[in-house]
């Protein structure tokens, strides 16, 4: 038997469906008494407990679909949806299962794929958290981790570009050509020179400090980002060389009383040709490139002394050097540059910025039992402790011009590409009702290579979804 209350309950609610969730619900002006909070007739976002909301799951609108809403591979529950205001405000991210309903009503709009992202298209209030983004600066990697009091919102590893220099030699090499035939073109390097700023930095370095900061404020396009912290890194390189080294030391370097490279190089060979430790008859010496002047430079490390004999024989092919390339320190050269630029840049973009350093990160990650990488750094950095971690988003840069060199049967470089394939690496696609990046072509472009799929497509069999252009960020599977 049912007591009163309960009847009385059961009669009013008898047209309300036992399963119903509370989707929204009007907010008018009587309920604040600052009406400068709120509008009219406002519809609140959606509040109701994740597990009510199965009732959606199996819709077939298009980009509702869950297959379409992740690459394959990846798992749903592990991704956050990041939620931007109408004014274009970054908002704090929702789950998947609420973001399908805001798109599905009408109530917000697909502004990016990967990472997910969609627009209100109502006025709400901008409440956010405060949320700290480290940044793990690196030569080729750089790790990025947005975290806040509970969870960790963004993380990923961006791979910068490494091919700067060769594409600048590249277009050197062109230009040079082109003077040559027109001969009355009037060299233009000295108006370069003339022409370099104070606080002008080499166009690699340039790259990577522009690279980072395009970066950052990607993260901060779709997190509302309050504080940035920056692990600085310092390097001595004479130290890195000799541990011993301390004092006047410092002046006192192994090029010292030597007019320039070349004159140490032959000195510390001891004159003698070192292919064929002087057996040659051919007395002439030359300074040798172990690696290309382009990545390897002029330092006496990537130099040798080579009898013109050995040296012609070298380059012919008909004699190797066994010699073990240098690597030498052009990550702690560009880090040491670049590591108060990117603090002073950002601070100037209004940006609130704190300096950590490498020896601090390195602690609290044996103290958290977390593997070397750039992302767990990135974590670290930012502050991150016990908070719940999301999946890893691999970031990279893509050409947006077509001008990859291709090569012939022989191995030669007769020119440059000029047939776009239908795709390129890094373009987004479906197949079969899911989404994949591309990851190559086969067959002049008749067969495409999808990532997380072993045998290439058809490229016909395949649709076209986004270009891969700029910044790309997928998750890592």
């Amino acid at each position: 038997m049912k007591t009163k209350s309960q009847q009385l309950l059961t009669r009013t609610l008898r047209n309300t469906p036992a399963d119903a969730s509370l989707i929204r619900s009007n907010c008018g002006l009587p309920l604040n008494r600052d009406q400068s909070l709120s509008v009219a007739d406002l519809k609140t976002v959606n509040n109701n407990p994740e597990e009510n909301q199965s009732q959606l799951t199996d819709t077939k609108a298009g980009v509702y679909k869950s297959k379409a809403f992740v690459p394959a591979g990846v798992s749903k529950n592990a991704m956050l949806v990041y939620v931007i205001s109408k004014t274009g405000k970054p908002l704090m991210p929702c789950k998947p299962a609420k973001a399908k309903k805001l798109l599905k009503k009408g109530l917000a709009k697909l502004v990016r794929i990967s990472p997910f992202t969609i627009r209100l298209n109502w006025i709400t209030e901008e409440q956010t958290q405060e949320v700290v983004l480290g940044v793990d600066t690196g030569y080729k990697n750089v790790g990025l981790s947005a975290v806040s009091q509970d969870k960790e919102l963004f993380t990923s590893q961006a791979e910068l570009r490494t091919d700067i220099v060769k594409l600048l030699s590249e277009r050197r090499q062109y230009r040079r050509t082109r003077r040559n035939r027109l001969w009355y073109r009037k060299a233009r390097f000295l108006n370069r020179v003339k022409s370099k700023k104070q606080g002008w930095l080499a166009p690699s370095v340039q790259h990577r400090l522009d690279s980072h900061i395009k970066l950052i404020n990607f993260v901060k396009s779709i997190l509302p980002i309050s504080k940035i912290n920056i692990e600085a890194a310092a390097f001595d390189i004479q130290k890195i060389k000799n541990p011993d080294i301390e004092g006047t030391d410092y002046q006192n370097g192994v090029q010292k009383d030597f007019w320039n490279v070349r004159e140490y190089v032959l000195y510390r060979d001891n004159h003698t040709c070192q292919a064929c430790n002087g057996k040659s008859k051919d007395k002439i010496l030359n300074v040798h490139h172990i690696e290309s002047r382009q990545t390897g430079g002029n330092s006496p490390d990537n130099l040798i002394t080579l009898c013109e004999k050995c040296h012609k024989d070298y380059h012919k092919g008909k004699i190797k050097l066994e010699i073990k390339k240098h690597n030498g320190f052009k990550a702690e050269t560009l880090m040491s540059i670049i590591r108060w630029k990117l603090a002073t840049k950002l601070k100037d973009l209004g940006n609130a910025v704190n300096i950590t350093y490498g020896y601090i990160t390195k602690s609290d990650r044996i103290s958290l039992k977390l593997e070397k990488s750039h992302s767990n750094d990135a974590f670290v950095i930012a502050g991150g402790d016990k908070q719940e971690r999301t999946i890893i988003y691999t970031g990279k840069q893509t050409r947006r011009n077509n001008r990859a060199i291709q090569l012939n049967r022989k191995g030669f470089k007769p020119s440059i590409r000029k047939v776009r394939y239908s795709f390129q690496p890094m373009d987004l696609t479906m197949f079969i009702n899911k989404l994949y990046f591309v990851s190559g072509v086969q067959n002049l472009g008749k067969y495409i290579k999808l990532k997380g799929l072993k045998k290439p497509i058809k490229t016909e069999l395949v649709k076209l979804i986004k270009y891969g252009k700029g910044l790309q960020f997928i998750p890592a599977l």
